[in-house]
């Protein structure tokens, strides 16, 4: 059969020629669609996977070495994946974790009770772990993993699946972290409120290629300048005298709209719904983080094809 049956091949390049710096003590958002090579990069970064071209360093090291003081420097933190282990407390792992690093015990108890405090699992670190809810467990793997005090932390997805208030108290732990210990932090994440709340600046890859490097702020400028003027109403109001306020009306019903307005144009647009319409409530943002980096991939994808 191998003489008669030919299979084709197809090459798919996971990470392309892609370069960037971070300095010590930075909060990076690594941005890009499924399959863009985000998960790769960071194994590659954490010594997991070995470049096949090309050189990485983190702190100074080579990732591919492991080197021991390499691997005390950091920490991968996956949110589909745990340590702890399943029929024991987190308590249990905390002391193994002690151990693997080799952290001396004043040392430990500090970082320790530190940890516990911030996260608030007093309470929960001598339960058993499979007693403990997602968003439970989620923060005592944040606590094992740090147990070392790394001076860089990898975060892929770490609050997939958990709920909004979950969401919020791991994102401000991570960012108590990166103050206190001046950690560097690159966070992956498809929930943009993650990387709003975390990063001001963002890595963009696609297709394993870089596509934007900057500032957050800076991209929502540039590829969605227009402001999102959100109104609710105090009683039904026509869609035809929303439209007359200028803009373009992105939704409109019965309790109220959202206008998409020209950035010059804001303070007019307010001072005519504030004259004319049943106003009881006015905000004013930017677009949706999710619709500016969509139409970031979309702009990539047009340049690149393939």
């Amino acid at each position: 059969m191998r003489s008669v049956v030919s299979r084709n091949y197809e090459k798919i390049v996971a990470v392309d020629d892609l370069s960037f710096e971070i300095g010590a003590g930075e909060r990076v958002g690594f941005l890009g669609p499924n399959g863009a090579g985000k998960t790769t990069t960071l194994k590659m970064l954490s010594g997991l996977l070995h470049p096949t071209s090309g050189e990485a360093t983190v702190a100074g090291f080579t990732p591919r070495h492991r080197a021991p003081d390499f691997l005390r420097s950091i920490m991968l933190v996956t949110g589909q994946k745990q340590q702890l282990l399943w029929d024991l407390p987190p308590a249990e792992t905390f002391e193994l974790n002690r151990a693997i690093y080799d952290v001396p015990r004043a040392q430990y108890d500090a970082t320790r009770s530190e940890l516990v405090e911030l996260l608030g699992i007093g309470q929960l670190i001598q339960q058993p772990t499979r007693t403990l809810s997602l968003g439970e467990r989620m923060k005592c793997e944040l606590a094992a993993a740090l147990l070392h005090r790394p001076r860089v932390l990898f975060l892929d997805e770490p609050t997939i699946g958990l709920d909004v208030t979950m969401q919020s108290a791991v994102r401000g732990f991570i960012r108590s972290y990166n103050e206190r210990f001046g950690a560097t932090v690159i966070l992956t994440s498809h929930y943009m409120d993650d990387v709003a709340a975390l990063c001001k600046r963002v890595i963009v890859i696609d297709r394993g290629r870089l596509t934007y490097d900057g500032s957050l702020d800076a991209l929502v400028r540039e590829l969605r300048p227009d402001k999102r003027l959100t109104l609710r109403f105090t009683r039904v109001t026509l869609r035809a005298d929303v439209e007359a306020l200028g803009g373009r009306v992105v939704t409109c019903d019965d309790d109220g709209a959202v206008v998409q307005v020209d950035p010059h144009s804001v303070r007019q647009v307010v001072e005519r719904a504030l004259s004319s319409l049943p106003i009881e409530d006015l905000k004013i943002e930017d677009a949706p983080l999710e619709e500016v980096i969509a139409d970031l991939f979309a702009r990539s994808a047009k340049k690149d094809p393939r």
